[in-house]
């Protein structure tokens, strides 16, 4: 299976003044891509076609964004729509961007079907215009897994990848997703602590497991601390400053606003530091029948979360999950990457829904520490400090 990964230079920031908290007016930029502008059209080559496509047919993407939300007003503060260019100059004005951070689609046959992956990741991203500091940002991301029967022409990997912006069967899209997401934002009025995920550790038995694309130095790290950053901060509620090592070139990232300037963005230093390890994952058959196999795929990681000043620990402690998949008896062929993808993902996923607050017998099962309902309740706190 062949996958493409597009690594974001931007992933979520979060840097606040207690000015900002005053703002209530918040102007809508658009659309946006994260990171190198020169190479946008290489690394969200779909999305820009999307772009293109609807730019041409007179119902831009920027058009559609801002007739969503003038039917979806923000209860927080007054959304309104002009020119860039016209904010320059003033003391405070706050933006708020729909920024796509990555963008992964890829093809795999099986015999005589073909399995198609299509997904964006994007974040409403809020920033003060002023200072190219930002405000607060939201991470989401759309995936559309598809089999079909044939290995997809071109056109029909483009007509796919439409529904990841456009949503399918009841699902929201990255732009219903976008205007949601802004509809109930709030700009905050303190000056919060930060967040990041600062180290990854993939082990060799993790990574000889993972497809060529994430193989490469650096890459499955980033890989990681996005996959990580992301489920927590949509469980709790709480922003998370990017991994830097993937991200960011001495704290300072780039955001390039279609049909516009390119930005560049601080970084501040983090209050509290993630340190993640996956060090390797396991497949178990777990039972055989006539029609075929069931496997449980299972992830392992080491989570610690720490204040680096004073070095107190507020969580440490060894996860595992496992994910049932069954394999049809007519199927040769096993692609074991997405079972995989699933199992890391619940992983992080179901603890940062604990830390959120919502208690599951999943988290007895998950680790063998003998204090980790202490951990949980005292990272709970911190983790409330951070909104």
């Amino acid at each position: 299976m062949q996958f493409k990964f597009f690594y974001p230079v931007l992933l979520v920031a979060l840097f606040l003044t207690p000015a900002w908290g005053l703002a209530a007016t918040v102007t809508l930029a658009g659309l946006a891509y994260s990171g190198d502008s020169k190479s946008i059209a290489t690394r969200f080559p779909f999305s820009k076609q999307l772009e293109l496509t609807q730019s041409a047919a007179g119902n831009s993407l920027n058009k559609q964004l801002a007739q969503a939300l003038a039917q979806n007003q923000p209860t927080n503060f007054t959304l309104q729509q002009g020119a860039l260019s016209e904010l320059k100059g003033q003391d405070q004005a706050i933006v708020v961007a729909l920024v796509i951070t990555g963008e992964t689609v890829s093809a795999e046959r099986f015999g005589d079907v073909a399995k198609l992956l299509t997904q964006v990741r994007a974040q409403a991203m809020f920033f003060d215009f002023k200072t190219m500091t930002v405000v607060r940002a939201y991470p989401f991301s759309f995936t559309h897994l598809d089999v079909i029967d044939h290995y997809p022409s071109p056109a029909e990997m483009a007509e796919r990848f439409r529904s990841v912006y456009y949503g399918e069967q009841g699902k929201a899209g990255i732009l219903a997703r976008f205007t949601d997401i802004v509809s109930k934002a709030s700009i905050p009025n303190n000056v919060p602590r930060f967040v990041q995920v600062n180290q990854v550790k993939i082990g060799d038995e993790a990574r000889e497991l993972m497809p060529d694309e994430l193989k490469t130095p650096g890459v499955a790290e980033t890989w990681a601390a996005d996959l990580f950053s992301e489920s927590l901060s949509s469980k709790t509620g709480i922003p998370l400053l990017p991994y830097a090592k993937g991200h960011a070139i001495g704290s300072v990232m780039s955001m390039r606003i279609a049909d516009g300037d390119v930005y560049m963005l601080k970084l501040p230093e983090p209050d509290y530091t993630i340190a993640l390890q996956i060090p390797r994952f396991k497949k178990i058959k777990s039972g055989e029948s006539s029609s075929g196999a069931s496997y449980i795929y299972g992830a392992y990681s080491n989570i610690k979360i720490q204040e680096p000043t004073s070095n107190r620990v507020y969580l440490e402690a060894d996860f595992k999950n496992g994910e049932v998949k069954l394999v049809p008896a007519s199927q040769d062929t096993t692609d074991d990457f997405p079972a995989y993808y699933d199992a890391i993902k619940g992983l992080f996923v179901k603890l940062s829904d604990n830390l959120a607050g919502n208690k599951s017998d999943w988290l007895k099962s998950s680790t063998a520490s003998p204090n980790i309902a202490q951990q949980i309740t005292s990272t709970q706190e911190l983790l409330k400090s951070c909104k």
